[in-house]
């Protein structure tokens, strides 16, 4: 049996994935999850053969968990699987570990055969969305913008990012400017929202 950890954060959409999974003769879900910051743990304790993550979760994203679960957890694949086909996360998830990228609209059947393969070793990524992130290429923003993009992400003021990234306001200033011009946008509001359609943070 292929042991699967599912961590979506809507719980119609978990139970009805984890129902449907649970047809296929090889595969068992083994653990569910609603909250990124939950998965390492139940992986640890599960110990799937392959963790199914929405990117969209709360306490941390499946992208930050997939990175996580290859350091705690190497012998689990990861398989994203998302509402939101932006190319940006595509890379990232690549860039984290992952085996696979998948969006939700597909078939079931599809999934469970792309669950197969990547435990096989193979790299299963959606056409299309490969092809968008081909022609989207690298995010522009170092790894200290992003960082201040997602800490500005809750309204926060400079001076409360400052405190939590433990960098000065003027550096803060700094960044959101560089980050601002490489977003084509007029403000923090923007660049946050453009950063975050193209999958870059």
């Amino acid at each position: 049996m292929i042991r699967v950890l599912l961590a979506e954060d809507q719980g119609m959409m978990r139970g009805a994935l984890a129902l449907l999974l649970g047809m296929e003769e090889d595969i068992e879900v083994v653990a569910q999850v609603a909250a990124g910051d939950e998965i390492v743990d139940a992986a640890l304790t599960a110990r799937p053969d392959v963790a199914l993550l929405d990117i969209e979760l709360p306490g941390r994203s499946g992208l930050d968990a997939a990175a996580d679960l290859r350091a705690e957890c190497p012998g689990c694949r990861v398989l994203i699987l998302t509402t939101f086909a932006r190319p940006g996360y595509l890379r990232r998830a690549m860039e984290a570990g992952a085996a696979g990228f998948l969006v939700k609209d597909g078939p079931v059947e599809e999934l469970a055969e792309v669950i197969r393969r990547v435990l096989r070793g193979e790299t299963v990524v959606d056409p299309v969305l490969a092809a968008a992130a081909l022609s989207a290429g690298p995010s522009p923003l170092t790894g200290r913008e992003t960082d201040v993009l997602n800490a500005s992400v809750d309204g926060a003021t400079v001076a409360d990012i400052a405190g939590r990234l433990h960098l000065s306001e003027s550096t803060v200033r700094n960044y959101l400017s560089a980050a601002i011009g490489k977003t084509g946008t007029r403000n923090r509001a923007e660049a946050v929202r453009e950063a975050r359609q193209r999958g870059w943070v």
